[in-house]
């Protein structure tokens, strides 16, 4: 009796949709510059940004949310803590989403074009926000009696005077692009992925979002807006049908062992004693197809 062995492999990735490197690598960090000049050509409307950070403190009052001053009250408990949020403020957002896009494009080239044109989308819409609505954040916001962390505790990215910070306008909270970025980046994760722990990924948006609020660098407006603007990206801009039809119960499905009706490509070197064409396939993949020796199968 003989066995055709058609155990799993992981699932690899389809090399015709990756797009080149040097093209990539240019593209997004052309449009990241892109990004970064266009926000420091929202700075210097200081007046205006603070009149505006008065409206939305007022507004989330009447909306009855939660006050950010609760977060940063629990983080304020603990110099590690708070110590440790700031870092995670500083360091994590642009690093985790790089990762985030260079995985996707070795491991899920289609995952990784949809993505990255996700977010292209939504930092765009978020420059466009920075230009109309400059707003200032809540740590520099006296009715909100709230600390700067940053720079009270450390480590902080942003210079000790906001109006002349050549570094960065400190004056573009709305929308908040940590909370938007992490947000794609758990659901970019978990929409590639197939792992029963993928759902772990909503921590990186879950934690980032305490982090921001608790900093007082974001209003919890701030984050919502983010997350339409996202929705709306989503909306719009749909995951390709070839990334879309991969069978979660398949952990092979779409890669070099999957073939169309069902079943398993099985190479010839797999099935000892029978003359196996090299593109012959068992189909129904859940177990091993079994063919009695000597019966004149395949004959």
């Amino acid at each position: 009796m003989t066995y055709a062995r058609t155990e799993p492999t992981d699932q690899e990735p389809d090399i015709r949709a990756r797009p080149p490197l040097v093209r990539e690598f240019l593209l997004v960090a052309g449009l990241f510059l892109a990004y970064k000049f266009g926000r420091r050509a929202a700075n210097g409307h200081v007046e205006e940004a603070f009149r505006n950070a008065g409206n939305v403190w007022d507004l989330e009052r009447a909306l009855h949310l939660p006050g950010e001053g609760a977060v940063q009250g629990v983080l304020l408990h603990s110099q590690t803590l708070i110590h440790a949020a700031n870092t995670y403020y500083a360091t994590v957002h642009f690093p985790a989403t790089v990762l985030f896009l260079v995985w996707l494009y070795w491991r899920r080239p289609l995952h990784y074009l949809w993505s990255r044109r996700i977010l292209a989308v939504l930092t765009g819409g978020a420059l466009v926000l920075h230009l109309l609505f400059p707003l200032a954040p809540p740590r520099m916001l006296p009715a909100a009696g709230l600390v700067d962390t940053g720079q009270v505790y450390g480590p902080t990215v942003y210079g000790a005077t906001p109006a002349t910070d050549t570094m960065a306008n400190q004056f573009a909270a709305m929308p908040s692009l940590h909370v938007g970025w992490a947000v794609m980046v758990a659901v970019g994760l978990i929409v590639a992925t197939r792992s029963r722990w993928r759902w772990l990924w909503l921590l990186h948006p879950a934690i980032t979002l305490l982090v921001v609020v608790g900093t007082a660098n974001h209003y919890w407006l701030d984050a919502i807006v983010v997350v339409a603007l996202l929705a709306v990206a989503l909306a719009a801009l749909r995951l390709p049908r070839a990334a879309r039809d991969v069978p979660a119960h398949l952990p092979w499905a779409a890669g070099a062992g999957a073939v169309p009706g069902g079943g398993v490509r099985v190479p010839a070197y797999a099935v000892s004693g029978t003359e196996v064409a090299a593109d012959s396939y068992v189909t129904g993949a859940a177990h091993p197809a079994r063919t009695p020796a000597g019966s004149g199968a395949g004959r």
